[in-house]
């Protein structure tokens, strides 16, 4: 039996699609025959559901209604913080500590649970989690490929290729990078993802694997189409490049 597979979602900025794009890879997945299981381990943002009497985050409800296998709450979202803002503000404002090693371990539970677990980020790829630690050291603790989320919009080129180098720094593969116009009115949108494929390819080897549309309203099952699994899972499946 091969062992488990697993990813980082990370992006540009925060709102460019990073759920969206973590659900049609769930989707992905799940049609290549795998089954799934997603995580939010640190989401800012939450409202209360009188309903079953829990606090919910929509990128966690979305991640886990795209998901094979969903996970215990505790397990997905070990630090579901109520404010929408930086979670290591809103983390000193709720009196807790943003800590690595729960997630880590809540990632081993997961990754028991599914053959591949999609792992969103929350917000940028350096966003800080407490005064030493950032997403980036999260990333590392976790020891698993990046796949990079690219809005396209103005100032798109620098914030990819900015992020791209800050993961291949920490020594992260970064196993690809997905296009997705939020921006419907871009100008040369198509000239801006050329750029980026060509950089990204030519630095870091690292291809595009999808260019999803301006979709409204968003649907993980269309965007998911536009993805290429193949190549990404050629990716995942190969032992870890050294940096």
């Amino acid at each position: 039996m091969s062992s488990p597979l697993s990813l980082f979602v990370t992006g540009t900025d925060t709102e460019i699609g990073k759920t969206l794009v973590s659900c049609a890879l769930l989707r992905g997945f799940a049609a290549a025959g795998l089954s799934t299981a997603a995580m939010k381990p640190i989401a800012a943002g939450a409202s209360f559901n009188a309903e079953d009497g829990l606090w919910h985050n929509e990128d966690a409800d979305q991640l886990d209604a795209a998901a094979g296998a969903v996970l215990p709450p505790e397990v997905r979202t070990p630090y579901l913080l109520k404010a929408p803002a930086a979670p290591h503000i809103v983390a000193a404002q709720e009196g807790r500590t943003l800590a690595l090693a729960p997630i880590v371990e809540c990632h081993r539970e997961a990754l028991r649970r599914a053959d591949v677990v999609v792992v969103e980020g929350v917000g940028g790829f350096r966003v800080p989690i407490d005064r030493e630690h950032d997403t980036a050291d999260l990333a590392v603790a976790l020891g698993v490929p990046v796949v990079l989320v690219v809005g396209m919009r103005l100032g798109c080129i620098n914030h990819a290729l900015l992020t791209a180098e800050a993961i291949v720094s920490r020594g992260l593969t970064l196993a690809g990078w997905v296009a997705n116009r939020i921006d419907p009115a871009m100008r040369f949108a198509d000239e801006n993802i050329e750029t980026i494929r060509e950089w990204l390819d030519r630095e870091h080897g690292a291809p595009l694997l999808g260019i999803v549309p301006h979709l409204a309203p968003p649907s993980a099952d269309i965007a998911a189409k536009h993805l290429d699994m193949t190549t990404l899972l050629r990716t995942l499946r190969e032992p870890i490049r050294a940096s």
